[in-house]
């Protein structure tokens, strides 16, 4: 395993192993096969439309998220990644400028002011579509489309396809990875199953408040901070010249 560089990211991860990466910018790495790995943190309250432990709703949830800006959300799976309560999603999401589909896959950690995400990313290049189309050929169309397992929803009559988002379908199923090792989709699943157990945070963020859930509407006059936990304030006070947001160990 390799730590991060101090000064790149400004993120609480303090390891994660980037074999076969090669840094582009600072946080954002780029491999052979074309996949993008970018570390985040956002010192905010998490987007996530229900708390980790109702995987139900949150499915849902982000599903419709999906949805809304034109995708689909293949799996939303709760678990944890260095102990910490998390989330893990892959997405596709079609390409706008061509032909095509990108896949996101990611681990969201959320804390109850902040998050770290970790993502992994993917393009279709020339080819597209011959993954569906071998699997829609061997399966036929009534058992490759389905309703989505988080909404069951199949609105306008089109099975899978939340409205607005793209169909959801047995193609992007992991059983079929080993089928297809150069897609984007299996090499994105891989590269994050691999990663995840190498991901190391910083004790502090590991002792931060949980994620209770996503706040509620708020009026102007509502939005001041918070009072700080005695962890958060910790975090606060951290010098940020030149070691980043957190102090890694052994730097």
């Amino acid at each position: 395993m390799r730590n991060l560089d101090p000064v790149i990211a400004m993120t609480p991860i303090t390891g994660l192993d980037l074999t076969g990466f090669t840094e582009r910018e600072p946080g954002v790495w780029t491999d052979a096969a074309g996949l993008v790995l970018s570390v985040h943190f956002f010192p905010l309250i998490p987007d996530l439309p229900a708390p980790l432990h109702e995987p139900e709703r949150l499915g849902a949830g982000l599903t419709r998220l999906v949805a809304g800006v034109g995708g689909g959300l293949i799996e939303a799976a709760p678990g944890s990644v260095d102990g910490v309560p998390a989330v893990r999603q892959l997405v596709k999401m079609p390409l706008g400028s061509r032909r095509g589909q990108a896949f996101l896959g990611s681990w969201t950690v959320p804390r109850a002011g902040s998050s770290t995400v970790v993502k992994v990313q993917a393009a279709e290049g020339a080819t597209t579509g011959m993954r569906e189309a071998v699997i829609l050929a061997e399966v036929g169309p009534a058992a490759y489309f389905r309703p989505h397992p988080y909404t069951g929803e199949q609105p306008g009559g089109e099975p899978g396809r939340e409205s607005g988002g793209l169909p959801y379908h047995v193609g992007d199923d992991e059983r079929w990875d080993a089928r297809f090792p150069g897609h984007p989709l299996t090499l994105v699943r891989a590269a994050l199953h691999r990663i995840t157990p190498t991901i190391t945070f910083d004790d502090r963020f590991k002792a931060l408040p949980p994620f209770a859930g996503p706040a509620g509407p708020q009026s102007p006059a509502s939005q001041s901070p918070p009072p700080q936990s005695p962890a958060s304030r910790s975090l606060s006070h951290l010098p940020p010249p030149r070691r980043g947001w957190f102090r890694r160990k052994g730097v």
